[in-house]
C-alpha cells in the first residue's frame, strides 16, 4: 500500500460558513493588532464622518477596519496603498482584519491622507498602553536621529544662486519671445486661419513663464524662511550696516526642492547626499519602546534634544531620570535646560561615540560640567549604553520593516507617517514581549 494523503478537494463546499478568525493561528500579530485597535479611542477618526448628519452618500468603510489594515501592512513592510489593497486579497491575516471586505487602494490612500494628523495621538495612546503594561520605566532615555528619504529627487532641487541666474535668463528669453511674437502677429493671423485669433501665447513662451513662476515661488519661500531665521537669531542687530549678505537674503548655496519644497538635501550615513527629512526618536531603555518621535526639515539634531525629552514626559506622564545622546545634540543651551529640569544627561562632546573629546575648561559652565561627568568611570559606563539602546530600534525600522523613505510629500505628512511607523513598531514590541508564543 502506498503513501496515504490528507483529503484534498479544492472545490469542496462547506456546510457552515467558516470563521475568519479561525484562519489565523492564536498568538498571531493580526489578533493583537485587532484587539488593540478595538481598545483605542478613535473619536478623532470618526469625527469627520459624523459631520454628515443626513447619512446620504455612498457607504463608507469602518475606520477601525482601515486602521487595522494600515497598521498590519506597515508591520509586514507594505507601505504602498496599491500593494496593501492587493495584499488584502492575497494574505490571510489582512483578509481576516478586513472581515472579507476589499477596500480599494484609493480608499486606503485617502484614509491615510485624511487622518495623517491623528496618527500622533494614536501613537501616544500606544505609548501609554506600554507604560501600563510595565514596559516603560523612564529610568533611562536614549535619543537619536536618522535621515529618511523624502518622496522627491535631489535632482529636482536648485540653489538660490542658480534660481537668480535662471530667473534673469528666463526673463530675457520671455521678453525676446514676446517681441518676436508681436512682430509676426499679422503673418500668423493668415497662417492660423479664421478659427484662431492669432495672438495666443506660443507654447515656448508658456513653458518659460511657467518655469519662471515656479522659480520665483521657490525664491520667495527661501527668502521668507531666511528672514524668519535672521529675525529669530538676531542677525545683524549688533552691526546692521556691516553685513555682507542683507537680512532676508539666503546664501547662494541654499537649496530648495521643487517636488517637495519642505524637504532638504542632507548627508546620509552612506556618505552621499539625498533629499531627506530628519527623523528623531526617544527610546526607553527598559524594553526599547519608543516614547517620543518627531520629524524636522533641519539636518542638525541639536535643536531637538529638549523638545523630545519634554514630549517623552508628556506622553508617559513621567520625567526621565537619565538621558543619553550623541555629539549631534551637544549645546550649552541644551545642557542648561536639562540641568534646570533635573535630568541627569550624558551627551557626547566628541565625535561619534567618543564621549569626552574636548579640551579641559573649554565651553560654557554647563559644557564643562558635562565634560567632567563624562570623564568619570560612571559617566563612561552610562554613556556606553546609548548605542545598544537606540541602534537596534532604527535597525528594526529600516531593515525589518523596510521603512527608509516617506510615502507622502510635505513636513506635516512626513510627521504623521513617522508617528504611524513608530506606533506600528511599538505594537510589534508589545506583542513580542506580552503575547504567549
Amino acid at each position: 500500500m502506498g503513501q496515504v494523503f490528507y483529503p484534498y478537494e479544492p472545490e469542496q463546499t462547506l456546510l457552515l460558513p467558516p470563521s475568519l478568525r479561525d484562519w489565523v493561528p492564536e498568538g498571531h500579530l493580526a489578533h493583537f493588532v485587532s484587539d488593540t485597535v478595538d481598545q483605542l479611542d478613535l473619536t478623532a477618526l470618526y469625527a469627520r464622518y459624523e459631520q454628515r448628519e443626513d447619512g446620504r452618500g455612498q457607504l463608507a468603510y469602518e475606520p477601525r477596519l482601515l486602521l487595522k489594515l494600515l497598521i498590519y501592512a506597515y508591520a509586514v513592510g507594505l507601505f504602498s496603498s496599491r500593494k496593501i489593497a492587493q495584499a488584502v486579497e492575497d494574505l490571510v491575516p489582512l483578509r481576516y482584519l478586513a472581515a472579507g471586505q476589499l477596500p480599494s487602494h484609493r480608499t486606503l490612500a485617502r484614509f491615510r491622507q485624511e487622518h495623517i494628523a491623528q496618527f500622533q495621538g494614536l501613537f501616544v495612546q500606544v505609548v501609554r498602553i506600554a507604560r501600563a503594561a510595565g514596559l516603560v520605566a523612564m529610568g533611562t532615555l536614549a535619543i537619536d536621529g536618522s535621515k529618511l528619504k523624502a518622496n522627491a529627487s535631489k535632482h529636482k532641487a536648485m540653489s538660490y544662486g542658480r534660481m537668480q541666474e535662471a530667473d534673469a535668463r528666463l526673463r530675457r528669453e520671455i521678453a525676446q519671445i514676446t517681441q518676436r511674437a508681436q512682430e509676426v502677429d499679422a503673418a500668423e493671423d493668415v497662417e492660423f486661419g479664421p478659427d484662431f485669433r492669432g495672438d495666443e501665447l506660443p507654447a515656448e513662451l508658456r513653458r518659460r513663464e511657467t518655469r519662471r513662476a515656479k522659480i520665483r515661488e521657490a525664491m520667495e519661500r527661501l527668502e521668507a524662511e531666511e528672514a524668519a531665521h535672521d529675525d529669530a537669531s538676531g542677525r545683524g542687530q549688533s552691526r546692521p550696516g556691516g553685513l555682507k549678505r542683507p537680512i532676508g537674503v539666503p546664501p547662494a548655496t541654499q537649496q530648495m526642492n521643487f517636488t517637495d519644497p519642505e524637504s532638504r538635501l542632507m548627508k546620509t550615513a552612506s556618505g552621499g547626499f539625498e533629499q531627506c527629512y530628519n527623523a528623531q526618536l526617544a527610546i526607553d531603555a527598559e524594553r526599547q519602546i519608543i516614547v517620543a518621535a518627531a520629524v524636522t526639515e533641519k539636518a542638525a539634531d541639536n535643536g531637538q534634544l529638549g523638545p523630545l525629552e519634554e514630549q517623552a514626559e508628556a506622553n508617559t506622564g513621567v520625567r526621565t531620570a537619565t538621558l543619553l545622546a550623541d555629539a549631534g545634540y551637544k549645546a550649552e543651551a541644551n545642557f542648561a535646560a536639562l540641568e534646570q529640569r533635573g535630568v541627569d544627561a550624558y551627551v557626547s562632546l566628541g565625535k561619534g561615540e567618543e564621549p569626552r573629546a574636548t579640551a579641559a575648561g573649554s565651553g560654557g559652565p554647563c559644557t564643562q560640567r558635562m565634560a567632567r561627568k563624562l570623564r568619570t568611570d560612571e559617566g563612561r559606563r552610562r554613556f556606553k549604553r546609548r548605542k545598544a539602546i537606540v541602534e537596534p530600534v532604527y535597525g528594526w525600522i529600516k531593515q525589518v520593516l523596510g521603512f527608509r523613505a516617506v510615502s507622502m510629500r510635505g513636513l506635516a505628512k512626513a510627521k504623521g507617517e513617522w508617528s504611524l511607523v513608530c506606533l506600528v513598531l511599538n505594537l510589534c514590541r508589545i506583542a513580542t514581549l506580552t503575547v504567549p508564543a
